[in-house]
């Protein structure tokens, strides 16, 4: 059932030992909303713990360590994920259908929980999180302030993609009056890469290639390619970014060997070009210009499916 911000926070106010849950391989926005969240809710009295994949060690700052837990939860809330099969696996398995609440702002969305408040036009989960927050009243002291802001900036681009609004800003705004240090956290999350990052990073740009006379752009990243700089996979997602970077290209393609096998593919699109709906045709989904699906394990056939879907897309919008 969908439902709007002061029942989110009528729904977590009337819990209790309660679980947060968030996708696999979190971004800055499930890692600053998860960790938000159960600021939040210890503020607020509540017995509370979470899971999440590895945080990337850049992202460490946002991390309160004793917030992982484990046990049998009355009540499990998930923030940022935008489809049940987004989740861990383990978690997927015990706690998928027990979901009361998900906090999410993907406007594709597939609802799985009890009550959900999806929000597609904030920029991030964070920022729909801010508003529940608000609804109720809650103080957002520097420490939910500095999880939120990590939310809001990653998932923005630092300010730089056109999912801000004036609200985004105003939002921020309202942050950084806490007296968060922004600026440290944006040098940390955009101005620094580790040795082992740069050697990933050449070691994907020598496989890059253009497609489409230059208006999208694939590159492959391997587990192979993760032993070999001595890297682990949360902390290079960076690397999504770089194919839309490239001038002339509409469609930015990065996939992704995961440990099981399966290639996953991170679409990052130009206007016109809509990278949810190319992602839609495999099951996949996410925001208008950056969204992801799964292609299976043959990476031969997973370039040529991802390539043809954007074929078509390139070609619906007049580009081909």
């Amino acid at each position: 059932m969908s439902i709007s911000a002061e029942r989110a926070w009528q729904a977590l106010s009337g819990m209790d030992n309660i679980l947060i849950l968030t996708h696999s391989t979190p971004d800055g926005d499930a890692i600053g909303s998860a960790f938000a969240l159960y600021l939040a809710l210890k503020k607020m009295g509540k017995t509370v713990f979470l899971h999440t994949d590895r945080v990337p060690s850049l992202m460490a700052y946002a991390v309160v360590p004793e917030a992982y837990g484990e046990g049998e939860p009355e009540h499990v809330v998930t923030v940022d994920v935008g489809d049940k099969k987004l989740l861990q696996e383990a978690d997927r398995l015990r706690f998928g259908d027990r979901v009361d609440l998900n906090i999410d702002h993907h406007g594709t969305n597939v609802p799985f929980a009890k009550e959900t408040y999806v929000d597609p036009s904030a920029a991030a989960a964070a920022e729909a999180l801010y508003d529940i927050f608000t609804c109720g009243g809650l103080e957002i002291d520097r420490e939910i302030a500095a999880r939120l802001y990590t939310g809001v900036a990653t998932d923005t681009g630092c300010f730089k993609y056109s999912n801000v609004t004036p609200k985004t800003l105003r939002v921020t705004a309202a942050l950084l009056e806490t007296g968060i240090d922004a600026a440290g956290m944006n040098t940390l999350l955009f101005d620094t890469k580790s040795p082992a990052y740069l050697a990933f990073e050449r070691a994907a740009l020598n496989g890059l290639r253009l497609c489409f006379d230059g208006k999208a752009a694939l590159m492959v990243v391997t587990q192979q390619m993760y032993r070999d700089c001595g890297i682990d996979e949360a902390d290079t997602q960076g690397v999504n970014a770089i194919p839309r970077t490239i001038e002339g290209v509409y469609a930015g393609l990065t996939l992704k060997e995961k440990k099981n096998g399966v290639y996953h593919a991170s679409v990052r699109t130009k206007a016109p070009v809509i990278a949810s709906e190319i992602c839609k045709v495999f099951g996949g989904g996410g925001h208008p210009y950056a969204a992801g699906c799964e292609l299976g394990t043959d990476l031969q056939a997973a370039q040529e499916k991802l390539l043809a879907a954007v074929r078509e897309a390139l070609s619906a919008c007049g580009l081909l």
